[in-house]
């Protein structure tokens, strides 16, 4: 959708979309600066003054230490901040950067930042200004790096991160649209060039969006998979909490047994989540990737019978003999 084609959203929309944010006691706005986060400030603003029962506001930025622009971009953030009645921070990333994988650790210091902002503020919700076109760039993502179901139903409209509740409002929103309102209101924002830089996966997709839309993968279709994989994966969520509470077990030593014969019953996908929960839990090793939790899963359905089967993925070992599963810590690496 082109700028100059979008409508501004128009209060009953705005309101429409902020509404589920209405009851918490506070909130945290996470603005860069940009025209996206830029409209949510601006929207949450109106609403706050508005609505009686709308939350506590403080707008958070964050100066990642990457540009020499950052520091004035984070202060216009916060005079326009001022300017609507809402308090500002801005939160800066100390120390050295990574030489690779800088995009990574940049967003992963940016959460933890607001997090400690959020805290400090007395709140467990933090709202960010993800578009539906982040959402149709992260499907694609999701599918080049080949991810399940799960993957596919990319961001959601809440989440949690550690110790805070993300929400997402304008998920379903095209950022377009948030241009026009922008405009509309005679508000000004910046802009990042690291969001058109080549080097990094994003960027080239957005480069790519109009091509890819006149072969019908428009964002509206993208964000639509992802609510249907989201929905599906749901119920097969639910399904393998059942399956858990049927052939599964745990104990004091952390250990998780599963009924051999039962489990091998299950479906594939339902023993695969089953399996990659038990391992996910006992690893501690953050979320095991799916082509070797697949791998093991085969493993361990080819080798029933055959006498006893020991495998470890990512810091759990799995163990089967005698009708049961076993899933456990492994044992520490030799160094």
């Amino acid at each position: 959708m082109a700028a100059a084609e979008a409508a501004p959203l128009d209060p009953a929309e705005a309101a429409r979309l902020l509404e589920p944010l209405s009851d918490l006691p506070r909130l945290v706005l996470a603005v860069s600066g940009g025209p996206d986060s830029t409209a949510l400030l601006a929207l949450a603003a109106d609403r706050r003054r508005t609505a009686p029962h709308f939350p506590e506001l403080l707008a958070v930025t964050v100066d990642h230490g990457l540009r020499r622009e950052a520091a004035a971009e984070a202060a216009a953030v916060a005079c326009l901040a001022a300017s609507l009645k809402v308090g500002h921070r801005t939160l800066v990333w100390q120390g050295d950067k990574p030489a690779t994988g800088l995009m990574a650790a940049a967003r992963a210091a940016r959460y933890d930042l607001i997090a400690g902002a959020a805290a400090d503020f007395g709140a467990e919700d933090v709202a960010t200004a993800h578009t539906l076109d982040d959402q149709a760039e992260t499907v694609l993502l999701r599918l080049a790096a080949g991810s399940g179901l799960a993957g596919l139903a990319a961001m959601r409209p809440l989440d949690r991160r550690g110790a805070i509740r993300l929400h997402r409002p304008l998920l379903a929103v095209a950022k377009a649209r948030l241009i026009a309102t922008l405009e509309a209101r005679g508000l000004a924002w910046s802009e990042d060039p690291s969001n058109a830089d080549s080097r990094f996966a994003r960027p080239r997709l957005r480069a790519a969006a109009a091509a890819l839309a006149g072969e019908g993968l428009s964002a509206e279709r993208l964000a639509r998979l992802a609510a249907r994989a989201a929905r599906a994966d749901a119920a097969l969520e639910a399904a393998t909490d059942t399956a858990a509470a049927a052939v599964g077990r745990g104990d004091d030593g952390g250990r998780i047994f599963l009924d051999a014969e039962g489990f091998a019953g299950l479906p594939a996908e339902i023993g695969l989540r089953l399996l990659g929960r038990a391992v996910d839990r006992v690893g501690h090793e953050g979320p095991v990737e799916l082509a070797k939790l697949e791998q093991l899963h085969a493993a361990l359905l080819a080798g029933w019978g055959g006498g006893p089967f020991r495998r470890t993925l990512a810091g759990a070992m799995v163990t089967a003999a005698g009708g049961v599963v076993i899933v456990e810590p492994a044992p520490p690496r030799r160094k």
